[in-house]
């Protein structure tokens, strides 16, 4: 269930005063923005920094008893070890609306500054028995970590805490899990699952030891265990890399389907536009303005995980496609990246990249960044990129200039209101491929079918409707250039 209200308590802003713990001297605290991670004073070394704003609200007095048994009641934490405390906070914030997507009240946000996460707790072992304390104050029952937690790490933190712990891979895969709706789209996200998975399996002790042989060992596991509870995640690890071998057999099959879907709009000549960008930064909603497409739109972080392809018409009557992508966002895990990746060809193989930002998010240009990480992990740079930067009704225009002046090819559009549509289709009309092949011909009244194809595949400069048939000049593609070479009148110049 998403939350109805993102109204913050500044009763919230207050520090915590937690006793200092036992944890090592590179544990970094702080509140000014300037400070780097060393020099920083003994106290201010010693506290988790609570985050503005992190508890989630509810408006509607009615949802509070629903919410209550469907919810899981979680403590977002944090490590700050680079960039300024506002960079920190977004970060943090970031996570607040990821949970609240998967359907979790948030109470608190704290964060910890240190020059790199602990290898053994993330934020310390000092700073984990606070954590308890406050986890036990606030009545949590998930503690969900602002970055991906190494196997050791989510197994010493649960076992110290005594309440579930997730990290932001995990959440974000529940995400997807909770959007895919097509069966291309849910085998994708299992997939990635399944790799996250296999990764930390658990053994909980000889209860798990399932595979006695004929003689017990001296280890009670039978013969070839290895220790109780060994030979059961073993069996789990096994069942995993089987049912990861079906879904990727399954996977290439989809993905040779959609090649082919690609491969004939490629035959036909129809331009393809590819809409990426960050999550919730209107990329369906662009879609529908563009072409009414009537994809589902939600303020939401991944509403929609499934491509959706569109065709329409440029001003002259050339046909081109739109496709929406899988939205993006900072950190994103590599086992996404790795199962959508023949969604993500779409972007690869297009003509054009429409790029959407969230103009009215804190921090767009880190939101940028983020999402070319993501298209240089899947080789799609070399796409020619047109910046559009959405919600410019709830954007500030003076947070837009630095944006419009780092990106010269960027556009101000809302989506919503329909500002600025009208200059982006412009926009796109002109960077599409243009056929180059310059033709004047004079086709039977019987060729109507030629007609349309010049239009809908080439630009037609001149038309004139003779008493032999219809005389035009325009540039089209080689292909149908040839098939226009019988009705040629004029060399082309």
């Amino acid at each position: 269930m998403t939350t109805h209200s993102h109204s913050y308590d500044e009763t919230t802003d207050v520090e915590l005063d937690l006793i200092e713990g036992e944890d090592s001297g590179d544990s970094l605290t702080g509140h000014d923005s300037e400070l780097g991670t060393d020099g920083l004073e003994l106290e201010e070394r010693q506290a988790l920094r609570r985050v503005v704003g992190m508890s989630t609200e509810l408006t509607d007095i009615s949802e509070v008893e629903y919410r209550k048994l469907l919810l899981e009641r979680v403590l977002l934490v944090g490590v700050w070890t680079e960039g300024s405390a506002e960079d920190a906070d977004n970060s943090l914030a970031e996570l607040k609306l990821l949970a609240e997507t998967a359907g979790s009240e948030v109470l608190d946000g704290v964060i910890q500054r240190r020059k790199k996460p602990d290898p053994a707790t993330f934020i310390g072992s000092g700073k984990v028995a606070d954590l308890r304390n406050l986890v036990a104050a606030l009545g949590a029952d998930t503690v969900i970590a602002d970055g991906e937690l190494a196997p050791a790490q989510l197994r010493n933190l649960e076992d110290k805490l005594k309440v579930k712990v997730v990290d932001r891979t995990a959440l974000i895969l529940d995400i997807f899990a909770q959007h895919a709706k097509s069966k291309e789209g849910k085998a994708q996200v299992e997939l990635a699952q399944l790799q996250y998975m296999k990764q930390r399996l658990r053994g909980w002790g000889g209860n798990l030891s399932r595979q006695a042989g004929g003689r017990v060992g001296a280890a009670g596991g039978g013969i070839g265990g290895r220790g109780p509870g060994e030979t059961k995640i073993e069996t789990d690890r096994r069942r995993i890399n089987t049912k990861i071998a079906k879904l990727r057999r399954s996977l290439k099959d989809m993905k040779s389907t959609r090649s082919t879907m690609r491969q004939e709009r490629r035959r036909n000549l129809v331009p393809s536009v590819a809409i990426a960008g960050y999550t919730n930064a209107g990329k369906s909603s662009l879609l529908n303005q563009i072409t009414g497409a009537g994809v589902l739109v939600e303020d939401a972080l991944f509403a929609t995980l499934d491509p959706t392809t569109r065709r329409t018409t440029t001003a002259d009557g050339r046909v081109y496609t739109l496709t929406d992508t899988v939205g993006f966002v900072r950190h994103l895990p590599h086992d996404i990246v790795e199962a959508f990746r023949s969604t993500l060809e779409e972007v690869t193989d297009a003509d054009l990249l429409l790029h959407v930002v969230d103009g009215s998010h804190p921090d767009p240009i880190a939101q940028i960044q983020a999402v070319r990480e993501v298209l240089a992990e899947i080789n799609a740079t070399g796409v020619p990129e047109i910046v559009v930067i959405n919600k410019a009704d709830a954007a500030d225009p003076l947070a837009l200039a630095p944006i419009l002046h780092r990106e010269p090819h960027a556009i101000v559009v809302s989506a919503r209101t329909g500002e600025g549509i009208d200059k982006l289709r412009e926009l796109i009309e002109g960077s599409l491929p243009q056929p180059h092949v310059l033709v004047e011909v004079l086709l039977p009244y019987e060729r109507g079918d030629l007609v349309s194809r010049i239009h809908s595949e080439g630009s037609v400069e001149q038309l004139e409707h003779t008493a032999d048939g219809t005389r035009i000049s325009g540039r089209v593609h080689p292909a149908l250039a040839g098939d226009l070479t019988p009705y040629q009148v004029a060399a082309a110049s």
